[in-house]
């Protein structure tokens, strides 16, 4: 085991100490991974109450993929409104829609389990608007799939702490902690990480003296 590898493994020791997300993961999945893939492409650029909002509305007018699917664009744009960038974010539903149907035979992507993680990654990752966070949102998330998701609290933490450089990009951090850590720590582990991201190291005015990973933060050490 590595120096890097015994780092991260004290620091998400002590992040489960605090949070308990390991012990006690929050159930997230949907029945349908498509319903995840469609919650976390309106997730992009928002908070998870305006998500929630969006998704709510789109359900309720649109009670199948299918229906969804069958919507003028400007009906499905009123629907997803609260997520913002709505217009934008309606042509990428229902191209992706239109893509798993054509894909698939239905409006289900449980058939892309069979093609593995690395496979399962690179068809979502050729949709438009899905990138490497979404597509390891759903894989984590509704597919029962190793990966580790970093959003800008997990990119934060690492970065503040020293795992990686402070320019390197969220996917390369992905790539990372998907080699250091262990599958079956990814789900608590990146929880209790963006449950710290957003209780104590805040992007403005971190609570340091209350972080149980001062010790080993670089920035701390530099005075920073």
């Amino acid at each position: 085991m590595g120096k890097l590898t015994r780092q991260i493994a004290s620091a998400l020791d002590l992040l489960e100490a605090l949070y308990h997300n390991e012990a006690d993961p929050p159930d997230l999945k949907h029945d349908e991974p498509l319903d995840g893939l469609i919650l976390t492409v309106l997730s992009q650029n928002t908070n998870d109450r305006n998500r929630d909002t969006a998704f709510a509305r789109l359900k309720t007018r649109f009670p199948t993929w299918e229906a969804a699917a069958q919507a003028e664009e400007d009906s499905l744009t009123d629907a997803i409104r609260p997520a913002g960038l709505a217009p934008t974010k309606a042509r990428r539903i229902l191209t992706i829609l239109g893509t798993i149907r054509r894909d698939f035979g239905e409006y289900s992507i449980i058939p892309l389990k069979e093609r593995g993680r690395d496979g399962a990654r690179e068809y979502l990752t050729a949709l438009p608007g899905v990138g490497a966070k979404t597509a390891a949102c759903v894989l984590l998330f509704d597919m029962d799939m190793p990966a580790f998701p970093v959003d800008t609290h997990i990119g934060r933490v690492c970065r503040r702490v020293g795992f990686v450089p402070e320019k390197m990009p969220a996917e390369e951090i992905s790539s990372l902690l998907e080699r250091e850590v262990p599958p079956a720590r990814f789900l608590g582990g990146h929880v209790n990480i963006i449950e710290h991201g957003r209780a104590v190291c805040r992007a403005r005015n971190p609570l340091c003296g209350a972080c149980p990973l001062a010790t080993m933060c670089a920035q701390r050490q530099e005075g920073v």
